[in-house]
């Protein structure tokens, strides 16, 4: 299928979503009001998106005709029939169904799946009458409590440690496996270290063009988003208040408090495009991540973990150099799947010793492939 036949499905589904949230708020009064208006909001805040990606690639959007399919028209006519209570199984089941559509999107926009899965929380919240938190109050909420009473689920914004623990383990099974290969064939110490050189300066090249291109293209997807962001708060100033009161109503101010917040946030523009990146978009925009520090770190860890097979043959060849590779590129593995496994939480012992199994199985059928080829040309 087409982006732009996606984007056509996406924009009619969040229409229609939209549409019956707000006819169904009609029927409600209170927070259970405020609750359904907040998520019709969201799903006309993802219709815009689809909007903008069809206009941008040239194709005319088509106008919301306001209409509602049969089932709908059932839906709505049963809940103004007996309530909203009879009709909101079905609403959550529908947004059950939905949770995911957006996972594999590239084109989606930061946060949009989070809200699609929170859709479903809120209207079950809704049909047992619980408390009621729209969707962009409990992510940012989440968010608040993670960051300040548990800093291990503190993200790596920037990707650079990823970048770097990927990048180590990358370079030592990789060049290690490379470097086993020619020393099974029977290739003299000279040729083995123009092996073991030439893995690592290509690998880490490889891995640093590879990490700069991915956080460069978030980054301007992040900052493309900003940027719309910063022309809807310009052009629709009124209606990015009313998207903060929201927000401010659903943390618990009451109406009034709300509403003088977001007079005071709207009041300086650069204080407003802040809050509503961290709130509507859940992005930092003071770190969006470095390209060249990523790239940079994903280079230096890579060679690092590349250079210990490499090593002994710079002094050496033959057995001896055979031999200490592989009690240097071991023990290598096992801090580096130890420290994995700390970052992880999975466990140092576990992560060290399957870092190690896969690392020493690379490099074990590389040697054998090695060998069988040196036995061959000899």
């Amino acid at each position: 299928m087409k982006a732009t036949d996606r984007y056509l499905r996406y924009l009619n589904d969040e229409r229609k979503a939209a549409r019956m949230y707000r006819a169904l708020a009609e029927l409600a009064d209170g927070e259970r009001r405020d609750a359904l208006l907040e998520l019709a909001a969201i799903e006309d805040r993802h219709a815009a998106h689809w909007a903008r990606l069809l206009d941008e690639a040239g194709v005319t959007v088509p106008p919301d005709d306001g209409r509602f399919d049969p089932s709908d028209e059932e839906m709505l006519r049963r809940a103004r029939q007996f309530s909203l209570d009879a009709v909101l199984p079905d609403l959550e089941q529908a947004e059950r169904d939905a949770q995911g559509v957006y996972d594999e999107e590239p084109a989606a926009a930061p946060g949009m799946a989070d809200d699609e899965r929170t859709h479903e929380e809120v209207l079950g919240r809704l049909r047992s009458g619980a408390p009621v938190t729209p969707p962009a109050a409990a992510m940012s909420d989440a968010r608040e409590v993670l960051n300040t009473a548990e800093p291990w689920h503190r993200t790596d914004k920037s990707g650079s440690l990823r970048a770097a623990v990927f990048g180590a383990s990358d370079g030592l099974v990789s060049n290690t496996a490379l470097v086993m290969g020619f020393a099974g064939s029977g290739q003299p110490q000279s040729t083995v270290l123009l092996a073991g050189v030439a893995g690592l300066l290509a690998g880490a090249f490889s891995m640093a063009a590879g990490e700069y291109v991915s956080v460069a293209s978030q980054r301007d997807i992040f900052s493309r988003e900003l940027s719309m962001e910063a022309r809807e708060l310009k052009e629709k100033p009124d209606e990015e208040k009313r998207e903060l009161e929201l927000i401010y109503r659903a943390k618990g101010l009451d109406k009034e408090m709300a509403r003088q917040t977001a007079d005071r946030i709207m009041a300086d523009p650069d204080v407003a495009l802040d809050t509503l990146a961290r709130e509507e978009l859940g992005l930092d925009p003071g770190d969006l991540g470095s390209p060249v520090k990523v790239a940079a770190s994903s280079f230096a860890a890579f060679a690092v973990g590349a250079i210990f097979p490499v090593i002994p043959w710079l002094f050496a060849g033959g057995t001896t150099a055979l031999i200490i590779s592989i009690v240097l590129a071991s023990v290598a593995l096992l801090a580096v799947g130890g420290t994995v496994g700390r970052l992880s939480g999975l466990g140092i012992t576990r992560s060290a010793l399957r870092q190690f199994a896969v690392g020493a199985g690379a490099a074990a059928v590389t040697f054998i492939l090695g060998r069988l080829v040196g036995t061959g040309l000899g």
